[in-house]
């Protein structure tokens, strides 16, 4: 019976996906994820000298989350359990909870207990798993796609340390897939692969950060194409598209083509049209474009084009940014999409662009004012400066705007030598005219 177990295990190991089989089983093998991984961080210490304590993984699929949980399983002397949150239930839970307490006792071993997929149990099922962690039964290692801190019970967060693992990236997934070309006992050495250069670059950018969809794409991609009079498998770019259903375009992250498509991304929100907007947005998100970099781009135009013609679109932008790390892609595209419009439709005014570059223009050509005597703070030895002539009087100077109509009352703000430089027009545009409406009339007061 053993045989035909050993049997079995080693057939399906042998017919098990391509992503699988080339997952790594030591840490030296494991590849990306060196900010919390590399040697010497804290969590490759705790795994090499096996005092892990209960841990959650945070991050997108493809990633590595079940693959550390099994390098763990590996290199630990401590009692491995396993379950996964979709086909498991309470009773599955208690079981483990009851076989590790009588590993405890018999032989004084923990249990790492790890659970893929944890966001998927309800608190009630979450709850039957906090004594056990908390007085040290069970070592809990969970992994989820969604973020924790919203998904998993805060009593259970508050015992674990969480590790956001990122996306890998375009180095990351061209190493693992040239092992996966290479390696004869667990990859696909046994063929003898060729394939293109662009062929394999449009592979690594729609996989979009994840090792699995890049392992598919080729295995499918090997299996599916005979060989030619020489024995070789020859992977073109048509035939990754046919295998991964999306076609390649021009796109280089590094290049000419980057800059162009980000300056009409830019150019298309500054003139108001969301249309083109939305088709360059569209074609860096569908060429593996970093999301953040398009949400950093999106919150730079709302500041520079839009302004104070409408402070909303700030605000909106940020936000789409926080939610990109919030619910990654390809959820993310929503967000960045509705922020992007918004500030295509928004009103345009880059009053506080050209305010901000003059005043700093100023500074660099040597215009360095000396503070005004109303405004310098009465307490600070600087009251003895050359500059103050009354230093006791200087407190009195001020003027209180909020004692005033409006809370505004005229004073003396710039040094003497700019009192007739003006850095912010506003413009007549959207919330920008309100702004100009009321500056005009405390100023002619």
């Amino acid at each position: 019976m053993d045989l035909i177990q050993l049997s079995a295990e080693m057939n399906m190991k042998k017919s098990a996906p391509l992503a699988d089989r080339m997952r790594p089983n030591t840490l030296d093998e494991f590849i990306g994820q060196e900010h919390i991984i590399g040697k010497g961080k804290l969590l490759y210490r705790g795994i090499i000298a096996d005092k892990l304590s209960s841990v959650i993984f945070y991050g997108p699929p493809g990633t590595g989350k079940t693959t550390l949980a099994k390098i763990i399983a590996n290199s630990t002397k401590k009692n491995f359990e396993k379950l996964n949150a979709v086909t498991s239930g309470i009773k599955d839970i208690r079981e483990v909870i009851d076989r590790s307490k009588e590993i405890v006792g018999m032989y004084n071993k923990r249990t790492i207990l790890f659970i893929d997929e944890i966001h998927r149990f309800n608190k009630s099922q979450q709850d039957a798993l906090l004594p056990y962690v908390e007085n040290g039964t069970l070592i809990l290692i969970g992994a989820t796609t969604e973020n924790p801190f919203f998904e998993v019970n805060k009593a259970l967060i508050s015992r674990s340390m969480v590790f956001k693992l990122e996306p890998l990236n375009y180095e990351h997934i061209r190493l693992i897939l040239i092992k996966a070309i290479n390696d004869i006992d667990k990859g696909l050495g046994e063929f003898n692969i060729e394939i293109s250069d662009d062929a394999l670059e449009h592979l690594i950018r729609v996989s979009n950060g994840d090792a699995r969809i890049a392992l598919n794409g080729l295995e499918l991609g090997v299996l599916t194409t005979p060989p030619d009079l020489n024995g070789t498998v020859k992977i073109t770019l048509n035939i990754i598209e046919e295998c991964i259903q999306k076609r390649a375009i021009r796109y280089e992250k590094n290049g000419d083509e980057h800059y162009d498509i980000i300056s009409a991304f830019i150019k298309s929100m500054r003139g108001s049209d969301p249309d083109a907007t939305l088709y360059w947005l569209a074609k860096m998100i569908y060429a593996g474009e970093d999301p953040k970099f398009i949400a950093r781009r999106i919150i730079i135009c709302a500041s520079e084009d839009v302004g104070n013609a409408d402070p909303q679109a700030m605000t909106l932008a940020v936000s789409a940014f926080q939610a990109i790390n919030t619910i990654g892609m390809p959820e993310g595209r929503i967000p960045l999409a509705q922020a992007a419009v918004y500030v295509a439709c928004a009103p345009k005014s880059n009053a506080s662009y050209l305010g901000i570059n003059k005043a700093l223009e100023d500074i660099e050509k040597g215009k360095m004012g000396q503070v005004p005597n109303n405004l310098r703070d009465s307490t600070s030895k600087k009251m003895e400066d050359k500059y103050i002539i009354n230093p006791e009087q200087n407190s009195k100077d001020y003027l209180y705007p909020h004692n005033y109509p409006d809370a505004y009352i005229p004073q003396q703000y710039l040094p003497d030598e700019f009192m007739d430089v003006k850095y912010y027009n506003p413009t007549e545009n959207g919330h920008e005219k309100i702004i100009k409406d009321r500056l005009d009339k405390l100023h002619n007061k």
